[in-house]
């Protein structure tokens, strides 16, 4: 049997991170066993799916490395085909025409609710002949759906599931104007599609129940349920925006890489003894079903900017850079020149041991970028470039001169401290007025490993800016 897993994303909006987590594990359990792992936009909600949002799912999807096999599926587009099921249901003594007016329904739950009963469909059409039914009247197809016995589910992470039939109502397949409802184009769709794994959150569980009355109706074959459980905030509550339960094109902004995000994901529920940094080959060598914990998972947006930090440890400077070009070019107004870029590259190992996220390494690379005496906008910093100070940055720039030949870290440290011996300067007083000059900040990395990435050209233009 060849696996086949799908993602179903209805698109009322972004995809949020709980929605990219079960795309992930039905990605990776399909990379897994050499299936395929499919996409399906469930877009029957005509009035709340918009283009956009879908445009989003995509995007956000392959933002975060999880191509999917074949062409998307578009549930409206097969409407025509879950009509056909629920005749066929019909013909087969599955299914029956239901002629209750919207009334009368009302008057009925009302009733249940009066009495302190469930508010389901009491079957009033279930063995009426429609000979009976009111002239004028458009029915529904209800499910018969057993009334006896149990429906049970062997969930390959919830474990046996059962619900009593009695508890079920024969619900609407097929509405009046002749659409389906969502419960008959999940069922079908995943049928027609070949899934043999639906891996969902937990949310769809009684869901499944129902679902599963369809397709024992139709004598298909039942797939693997797996309803994982979903994510909750630090504090253990649902997950809302201020936990961070934000659309997945939020944490690109937010300077996050995929890979980090797809680690954090995948340690949310599901583990691998105490591994924490688990790369994607590993992750699709490793990952099951039975390492799917039964437990909501809580998320911590510290714990996965910290995961980021590692990876941008990880990721080669030539990877990085264009990833954050686009965000100094947007800090600095306009594009980077050659002689910038190369300069942000022999800065960027010295920055990334320092920041968390792409937003963080761009603020800390800017200064590379951009040719000529930076900005300098801070009191501080603004402080530290004294009359005197200025003086010592007009002397050390030819000073300097000399040493272009061996611009490397160490020969220029070395350069530097005579220079402050030989004017009878602490190393301080030539370092800190350096850094501003240089970075047009009192903090930023090493100053000599600022000078050597900034080269002997751009560091005697931006000591001279200084000094004036």
């Amino acid at each position: 049997m060849t696996v086949v897993t799908r993602f179903a994303p209805s698109p009322t909006g972004y995809l949020h991170i709980g929605g990219a987590r079960t795309a992930l594990f039905n990605w990776l359990f399909a990379r897994h066993h050499g299936g395929k792992y499919l996409l399906r936009i469930e877009d029957t909600d005509r009035a709340r799916s918009t283009e956009p949002a879908i445009a989003a799912i995509l995007d956000g999807l392959s933002w975060l490395g999880l191509p999917w096999d074949g062409e998307v599926t578009y549930q409206f587009s097969r409407a025509a085909r879950h009509a056909e099921v629920a005749l066929e249901m019909l013909a087969k003594g599955h299914a029956y025409y239901c002629y209750a007016s919207p009334q009368e329904l009302d008057e009925m739950r009302a009733a249940q609710k009066a009495a302190g009963k469930p508010m389901r469909y009491d079957g009033r059409w279930r063995d009426r002949d429609p000979k009976e039914a009111p002239a004028g009247v458009k029915p529904v197809i209800r499910l018969k759906a057993p009334q006896t016995g149990q429906t049970v589910i062997k969930d390959a992470v919830q474990g046996e599931v059962t619900v009593e039939n009695a508890q079920l109502d024969d619900m609407i397949m097929l509405r009046a104007d002749g659409t389906p409802t969502y419960m008959l184009a999940v069922v079908v769709d995943d049928h027609d599609m070949g899934v043999t794994h639906v891996i969902r959150g937990d949310d769809h569980l009684n869901n499944a129940f129902r679902q599963l009355q369809i397709i024992r109706a139709m004598g298909w074959p039942e797939p693997v349920y797996a309803h994982i459980p979903l994510i909750h905030g630090p504090d253990g509550a649902k997950l809302s925006k201020r936990h961070g339960a934000l659309g997945v094109d939020a944490y690109r902004d937010m300077g996050f890489l995929p890979a980090a995000l797809r680690n954090y994901l995948l340690r949310l529920g599901w583990g691998h003894g105490d591994d924490e940094i688990i790369s994607t080959a590993q992750a699709i060598e490793w990952f099951d079903l039975d390492g799917v914990g039964r437990s909501a998972s809580r998320f911590d947006m510290a714990k996965l900017t910290n995961l980021n930090a590692h990876y941008l440890r990880e990721t080669p400077d030539a990877e990085l850079l264009p990833l954050v070009l686009p965000r100094i070019e947007e800090k600095l107004g306009g594009k980077v020149d050659d002689a910038g870029r190369e300069r942000i590259v022999r800065g960027m190992n010295g920055v990334k041991p320092r920041s968390r996220t792409l937003v963080e390494l761009a603020d800390s690379l800017a200064f590379y970028a951009r040719a000529g005496a930076p900005p300098i906008t801070d009191d501080k910093a603004l402080g530290v470039l004294t009359p005197d100070a200025r003086a010592v940055m007009a002397k050390l720039a030819p000073a300097l001169e000399p040493q272009a030949s061996d611009w490397s870290e160490k020969a220029i440290e070395e350069a530097v401290r005579k220079f402050a011996e030989a004017n009878g300067l602490k190393l301080g007083q030539v370092a800190q007025p350096l850094r501003v000059a240089l970075t047009g900040s009192t903090t930023s990395p090493g100053i000599f490993e600022v000078l050597a990435a900034l080269g002997p050209a751009e560091t005697k233009v931006r000591l001279l800016a200084a000094a004036a």
